[in-house]
């Protein structure tokens, strides 16, 4: 079991290349530790307002109020995280959906838990967006044929996205050039004529509108209407081993999102506390859906495109991934 494993791991992280053992538990089981009836849980977040909620839950007592107190560990991106929760570096991860289906494509045992974040569903009012130079000719997603596009990391979600948009607007994504670019450096590098569009997320997005750059798409609400981005995960091995844990942590997670969804105020406050986004960019960036189910058409969308996209060894079961 230890070797399938190990060779899973190695495979995704190919694949992927872009996304302890503790004390006895308050459950009695093994793996996070324990003390005076509170349960520690390391969760892998990537540090981005789409987390908010997280940090929004453990300030306001949610987690505490069901004896867990969460640690928060930084990744550059969810494909990074999954081999984590999978090995047993963190309980619990959060990754988009791309990522989660690549992995257990390829074998590697992990379990969405609880919701994470989704599209607002409402084109040119997206937490992402298809960008372009104030003055570029490219008036659709269909003109980026032959030009260049950065996306953050290949063969995951956003190209599956790029190319919904792109096939949505009458073009052959198959003549778009996509490059892989970190989003912080895609402002510098669209208004420096470096490329000819970028698929950027807040507070990117908001910077790039602030150099006088415009929204040609909105890619996620191509893939399907209120799209459901990204979840909170864990490994099979924790969830079967961990129940009460897991299930304090739904619990928890549920109760932060719908908090978080109806006081943006303060989640755009808890952002300055774990992030670099200067208070005037953060206010005007558009957050994401923070709904407490997530919306398994949409997921289904989604894996149909990757399919198609070829980013998977094999079909996803969603009925296996999804809580």
């Amino acid at each position: 079991m230890r070797r399938r494993l190990l060779i899973a791991l190695t495979t995704l992280s190919v694949l992927t290349a872009a996304t302890a053992c503790g004390s006895s538990g308050s459950d009695g089981s093994d793996g996070a530790g324990s003390s005076g009836g509170t349960t520690s849980v390391t969760v892998g977040l990537i540090p981005i307002v789409d987390v908010a909620p997280l940090y929004l839950g453990q300030k306001k007592g949610f987690f505490s109020e069901r004896g867990l107190k969460l640690e928060f560990s930084s990744a550059q991106g969810g494909a990074a995280i999954v081999p984590g929760v999978a090995s047993g570096q963190f309980e619990f991860g959060f990754s988009n959906m791309t990522s989660l289906m690549i992995a257990q494509s390829n074998n590697v045992p992990v379990k969405a838990v609880a919701n994470g974040i989704a599209s607002t569903g409402e084109v040119g009012k997206d937490f992402e967006a298809l960008t372009v130079k104030g003055d570029s000719p490219i008036k659709s997603a269909r003109d980026l044929e032959g030009k260049k596009v950065a996306i953050n990391t290949l063969k995951n979600i956003n190209e599956t996205a790029v190319r919904a948009s792109v096939r949505r607007a009458g073009g052959d994504p198959d003549k778009v050039e996509l490059v892989e670019l970190a989003f912080d450096q895609m402002p510098a590098a669209l208004d420096g004529g470096r490329i000819d569009a970028a698929m950027v997320v807040e507070p990117a997005l908001a910077t790039i509108k602030s150099q006088g750059g415009r929204e040609i798409a909105s890619p996620m609400i191509d893939v399907a209407p209120k799209l459901t981005v990204a979840m909170y995960f864990t490994s099979v091995t924790y969830a079967q081993e961990n129940p009460e844990t897991v299930k304090k942590f739904q619990e928890a997670t549920a109760e932060s999102l719908a908090y978080a969804d109806s006081h943006p105020d303060e989640v755009r406050e808890i952002v300055t506390t774990y992030t670099k986004i200067p208070a005037d960019v953060l206010a005007k960036v558009t957050l994401p859906k923070w709904p407490a189910e997530p919306n398994r058409a949409a997921i289904e969308e989604l894996a149909e495109l990757g399919a198609k996209d070829g980013l998977f060894k094999q079909t996803p079961d969603l009925d296996e991934l999804l809580p």
